[in-house]
């Protein structure tokens, strides 16, 4: 299966990826926020790195652009319920794991997030840049759920959610709730 998340190169691009993820460089105040949160949940939550359900739980909770994407507001709360029941032990089985799927460089882990939270992170950067700004929530939600072995990916699935769909409405979306 191929991966949508791009790899950075070798050698210096993943020191500076490391060094961006860990320091929020590219990333709007709200956005470091939602960074913030998600580090802060993951601590609570006594998970050893960040991963992208953790983003996704943070993104939902603080950035309003972000539930707009999403639709209905039954979307959101079905979501944020399972995200609960995870936080609660649910999702105990992902402790001891990290969230890899192969695509990531290893070098990411450093940085306190899974390699694929890492990747999502320098992906939204990406993606920001080509629309001249710094990475906004719907930037990081388009890049952590690019990888289908991406946790984020499995909380939509068992919320009911269609990450493809999601996906596909993240592309056409330009802040207009029609989409």
């Amino acid at each position: 299966m191929q991966h949508r998340i791009p790899r950075p190169s070798a050698g210096k691009a993943q020191e500076q990826g490391v060094h961006r993820a860990e320091h929020g460089a590219g990333l709007s105040v709200e956005l470091a926020a939602v960074v913030s949160g998600a580090r802060r949940r993951a601590v609570r939550d006594a998970d050893r790195q960040i991963d992208t359900a953790h983003l996704l739980h943070s993104l939902l909770e603080s950035d309003a652009e972000v539930r707009a994407v999403l639709g209905e507001e039954s979307r959101t709360a079905r979501l944020l319920g399972y995200l609960v029941q995870r936080s609660i032990g649910y999702g105990l089985r992902w402790q001891s794991a990290v969230e890899d799927s192969g695509s990531a460089p290893v070098v990411a882990r450093a940085a306190g997030f899974s390699p694929l939270a890492a990747a999502g992170l320098e992906y939204a950067r990406e993606r920001a840049a080509r629309h001249g700004g710094p990475a906004r929530g719907v930037d990081l939600l388009a890049a952590i759920i690019a990888d289908p072995q991406a946790r984020a990916v499995e909380v939509l699935e068992h919320a009911a959610i269609d990450f493809r769909d999601l996906s596909a409405r993240l592309e056409a979306w330009a802040g207009d709730p029609a989409c």
